[in-house]
């Protein structure tokens, strides 16, 4: 399989040069100017996550990816993830059928659950309902990716019987990732669908998910399914140097984590926490472009990836540093990682 590199956001509200927090509607400006740069300087994929909080700007990622599409011509364009558990699978397959048609069939899909759970009684769910409206949402959506009658039936909306959903995809497929963080379960269910694995990796050594790496291919075998793409997303800067990118990573970084930590109870990170993470065992890939390059070269050996997301928006970073992270990483970091792998 041939080994792709995209890269990943969330519209996070970032601030000015100068620290003004910016309206969500400029993030929204300023993440379609990312993505055309992206596409500039041969990123493969742009992925635009669902989140529905004051803190990022994008709730519609079908949306903004589909301003995406008629401004540029390579990217693949995709959710990271869609949070399917509080969305209707037909009108999510509807929406990015309709996406692959307008960028003439670049479009892709990340379902998962979300980390988040604002969606829930936001749209009218139970929380108690968590793993059945995953479960069932999820075997119907597999259903629709056939671009077949689909007959179904289940506890969470209403039943179809020979029913076809339009619009169909011009090339009858619509690849389809199924989002996991660290749950076996999770691994399992994506191959029983024979659905490719996007594994967000965020916290920790990467080589801890070469288990689930192993678990997905006994999986697919063990279900009759061809093999299937793996792929990492994590976050990640590049800068100039080791020492800057650090240095303007760290502000940004410690505001947001300690702002969803609050919510979850965890402890403020610590600079050494950090530098941790940044490090070459760590799931942060920070620095200059040959740094973050040998350790993504080093992350998709051990895993034997055929995707890579560097999730490149952290929390306030100002655009600005996003636009020169976004083109090491196209012009420096992509070509140097194939380097290293002989690729």
């Amino acid at each position: 399989m041939t080994l792709e590199f995209g890269l990943d956001t969330f519209g996070d509200v970032t601030t000015s040069l100068d620290g003004a927090v910016l309206s969500q509607a400029q993030v929204l400006r300023n993440v379609l100017d990312e993505a055309i740069l992206a596409d500039s300087v041969g990123v493969h994929c742009f992925g635009i996550g669902e989140h529905h909080r004051e803190d990022f700007a994008v709730s519609a990622p079908e949306v903004v990816l589909a301003a995406i599409a008629t401004r540029t011509k390579n990217l693949r364009l995709g959710s990271a993830v869609t949070v399917l558990s509080s969305d209707d699978p037909v009108r999510v397959f509807q929406r990015f059928a309709t996406l692959d048609a307008l960028s003439g069939g670049r479009a892709e899909v990340t379902l998962g659950r979300g980390s988040f759970t604002e969606s829930f009684p936001l749209f009218g769910f139970e929380l108690a309902d968590y793993e059945v409206l995953f479960d069932e949402r999820l075997n119907l959506f597999a259903q629709l990716v056939k671009q077949q009658p689909v007959t179904w039936s289940g506890t969470t909306r209403s039943a179809l019987s020979n029913q076809m959903v339009y619009p169909l995809t011009e090339s009858g497929h619509l690849r389809t990732w199924v989002g996991v963080g660290g749950s076996q379960e999770s691994v399992i269910r994506a191959a029983s669908y024979g659905f490719p694995l996007m594994m967000a990796i965020i916290g920790g050594s990467p080589a801890r998910f070469r288990p689930l790496v192993d678990l997905f291919a006994r999986a697919l075998e063990h279900y009759g399914q061809a093999p299937q793409m793996i792929g990492v997303h994590s976050p990640g800067y590049i800068g100039a140097s080791d020492a800057e990118a650090r240095a303007e990573l760290w502000p940004h970084m410690q505001q947001m984590r300690n702002r969803i930590g609050r919510e979850r109870g965890w402890p403020p990170i610590s600079e050494e926490e950090f530098e941790q993470s940044c490090g070459p065992d760590g799931s942060w890939y920070v620095g200059a472009p040959e740094t973050v390059a040998k350790k993504i070269a080093a992350t998709i050996r051990t895993l034997g990836l055929s995707r890579f997301d560097l999730k490149y928006s952290v929390g306030s970073m100002p655009h600005e540093l996003l636009m020169g992270s976004i083109e090491r990483y196209g012009t420096s970091v992509i070509p140097r990682v194939r380097e290293l792998l002989g690729d």
